[in-house]
């Protein structure tokens, strides 16, 4: 099975899975402000990671990189910055 899938559809479909997996904590975290369990240095370096991975992409040309990456630097982003509101609030 696998040694048929075109290489593309494999990198847009493990690109679709890890995205995706990011949806529910974005969501969560949004809807409740809760984000005591998020450990700040690890969603940096998490978050300026997928940003050097989405640059990588860019450069490379390769759209399933790219497109995986922009959209979970969304999610990633967004879970990081109401971290730091949450934080600077508290303060």
């Amino acid at each position: 099975m696998w040694a048929q899938l075109d290489t593309n559809v494999l990198g847009y479909l493990a690109a679709a899975l890890t995205t995706l997996s990011f949806v529910p904590q974005a969501v969560l975290t949004l809807r409740t402000r809760q984000v005591e369990g998020i450990s700040l240095g690890m969603y940096s370096l998490f978050t300026l990671g997928v940003a050097l991975w989405l640059a990588y992409g860019w450069r490379l040309g390769e759209w399933p990189i790219v497109v995986a990456n922009a959209v979970t630097l969304l999610l990633a982003g967004t879970i990081l910055l109401t971290k730091l509101v949450v934080l600077w609030r508290s303060r």
